[in-house]
Parts: C-alpha cells; structure tokens; sequence
C-alpha cells in the first residue's frame, strides 16, 4: 500500500530510542498516523513542529498497519508563529479538535480551513477570527451543525441576533425579545452571509467562543467524557492580553 498527500502536523510522539510515530491531517485521507525513521533526532526536529506542513508519502504492507512516513516540508511556518503569544495554545486547540475526527477518514473542506487557518495566525484577532469560524465547521462535520440562516420561529432572513441554546437554531430579535435571558447572543460575523465579515469588538469574539463552546462542549465533548482543552481557553485569553496591549499603545 502506498499513496502521498498534503498534510499538516499535528503532533508527534516518541517510539522507542530514534523514531517517532507523527498524526498528520492530510487533504485526502484525513487524519492518520505513521512512523517517520529518525523522527525523534534533532535533525528532523525542525520538520516535525505542530502547524508545519509537508509532502507525505505513506507506506505499509496493509492499509490497516501503521505504516511509515516519507516526509518533505512544504511550508516550515511553526518558529515564526511560535513567537507569537497566542499561536502555541492556538496550533495546540486546532490539533484537538481535529483529533475529534474519525481516523483515515477524509475531511478536505476541513483540512482547506485548517490550512488557511496558519496563513493568517501572526494576527490575534484574525486568529481568533477563523477559530471560532472552524470551531462552527467542526460542529458541522461532526453532525451538529447550527442553523444560522433563518429565525428558527418566524421564519424570517432579517435582524437574527439571538440563537437557541436547545435547537442551534437563530432567533429573530422581535421574537426572541421574551426569552432573551434564556438565548444566546448571535455574533454578526456568524450569520449566514456574513462569511467575510469581522468581529466588532472583542466582545464579539468573545461570544462567539461562548456560542460554539458551549455546542461542542454539550454536542461533542461531554458525550466522550472530554472537556475543553486547556489550550483553549489559553488562546482565549492570550488574545484578550493582545486586545487590552493594542489598546494601551
């Protein structure tokens, strides 16, 4: 068996006294594992950063075996983006959540967002920005998707600033204006349409996190035992520290 395909580095581990066995995301055959020769010397060191991406060749005698990797890296972002406050807790929850997906199955509209994801990481809020965007993609390609695009009582395409904590479903402000205590704020950057939209604020950015959060926590985290990460929340706060400096200059 063998095939080669673009992927990105989401972690690595040791294996035994020179190798390491490294997960990758790739385009096509999702997110899979392999053992890279030499993998835990320093030479390869650089290669195998979290957020690299590389050319992989994969080989195995069955497909259903580990197998070995051959890889060449394509684009070595991981030392610039680490100087950066949020990055390292940012690539940290990126690659925990990808590892919500089932193994060897292919995700590429999610591997295209994860991509554009490190392009655009050096800024806080624009990381910010496209995380909570992939943490709603997530929830879409793990069958709990929200239904953002019409008020979920009425009907109607227009004014939708609350969404439904039981449905996930937007609300429209005339009809969710009894119950708002018991709905969640709609971020304008998230409703339908608005896909090239910014936040207004932080506190935009920061109900967005509370909007998805909560849906992956109840939908997602807790029916597998799991919680958010830790490196989640840290990316969270690393880029309300970016805010309040940005402010102060």
């Amino acid at each position: 068996m063998e095939w080669a395909d673009d992927g990105i580095i989401l972690g690595t581990r040791r294996h035994g006294e020179a190798n390491a066995i490294v997960e990758l995301l790739t385009r096509s055959h999702g997110r899979h594992l392999g053992l890279v020769r030499g993998g835990a010397g320093t030479r390869m060191r650089p290669l195998l950063q979290p957020g690299n991406s590389v050319g992989a060749v994969w080989r195995a005698r069955l497909d259903e075996h580990l197998g070995y990797y051959a890889l060449e890296g394509t684009r070595l972002r991981a030392a610039t983006m680490l100087s950066y406050s949020h990055a390292a807790y940012g690539i940290t929850h990126l690659a925990a959540l990808a590892r919500l997906l089932p193994e060897r199955a292919p995700h590429d509209g999610i591997y295209e967002q994860f991509e554009a994801i490190l392009e655009d990481f050096d800024d806080p809020v624009i990381a910010a920005t496209h995380v909570v965007r992939f943490e709603m993609a997530m929830l879409e390609e793990l069958g709990f998707g929200l239904d953002l695009s019409c008020c979920a009582a009425t009907g109607t395409h227009t004014d939708l600033i609350y969404v439904s904590p039981k449905s996930g479903c937007a609300v429209s402000r005339s009809a969710g204006e009894p119950w708002r205590e018991r709905l969640l704020p709609l971020p304008a950057f998230l409703r339908a349409g608005n896909e090239e939209s910014s936040p207004d604020g932080e506190a935009d950015i920061m109900e967005g996190f509370r909007l998805t959060g909560m849906f992956l926590l109840r939908n997602v985290l807790e029916p597998r035992g799991q919680a958010h990460s830790d490196a989640r929340a840290g990316f969270i706060a690393a880029v309300a520290r970016s805010r309040v400096t940005l402010a102060a200059e």
